[in-house]
């Protein structure tokens, strides 16, 4: 279900392994209820939509006796449609759009193309397989899920980084930002920002 006025989608997938519900403002102030069942995920997620500015509810629950793999994977999968849907023909649209993000010792780099062509490249080296009990690899499993479902182009790169929780909360945020900026309406732009006619 989407809303093309108001930048707005709802969109809920459920397989043998988990249930998930996300809503999506392109166009909100910030406010986030997550609650996924794993905790370190839902302050990455948090992180993601309070600096994109997007209103967003995530709602998940998975397999997550066995690992997060499938909850977080999934719910990328599911963030990217709402994205899809949301973002309508993309007209308007400013598409491009690059950020870093300090955090301490820390700087990642996020950019990204509101391509249509789904793609991430993550060189994101954590030094922890840890933080906590979440697996700091599933960071980049949901990087490569979201820009897949949201049909972006997405390159998130550590310049700089120690700490494993600095590390993948920067690059939550610079991502955040960073689909902030493309997604944001262009009053210059006149239609679709493509030389083709359509993303």
């Amino acid at each position: 279900m989407t809303d093309s006025a108001n930048r707005r989608a709802v969109v809920t997938r459920v397989t043998g392994e988990t249930d998930i519900t996300v809503e999506l403002d392109l166009d909100g102030t910030g406010t986030c209820l997550i609650d996924t069942g794993v905790p370190f995920f839902d302050h990455m997620l948090n992180a993601f939509g309070r600096h994109g500015l997007f209103d967003l509810t995530v709602r998940a629950t998975g397999d997550i006796e066995v690992d997060a793999h499938h909850t977080v994977e999934d719910t990328g999968i599911v963030l990217g449609q709402a994205f899809t849907q949301a973002l309508g023909d993309k007209a308007g649209i400013t598409r491009f759009s690059d950020v870093c993000i300090p955090m301490d010792e820390t700087l990642v780099q996020a950019a990204v193309d509101i391509s249509g062509r789904g793609q991430a490249y993550c060189d994101l080296p954590i030094p922890t397989e840890r933080v906590g009990s979440f697996d700091t690899e599933l960071a980049v499993e949901f990087f490569y899920a979201f820009a897949r479902d949201a049909r972006v182009t997405l390159h998130v790169r550590e310049l700089a980084g120690a700490n494993s929780h600095h590390i993948i909360e920067a690059a939550f945020k610079a991502a955040g930002r960073a689909m902030r900026y493309a997604c944001e309406l262009d009053p210059r732009v006149n239609g679709v920002p493509s030389t083709k006619g359509s993303l």
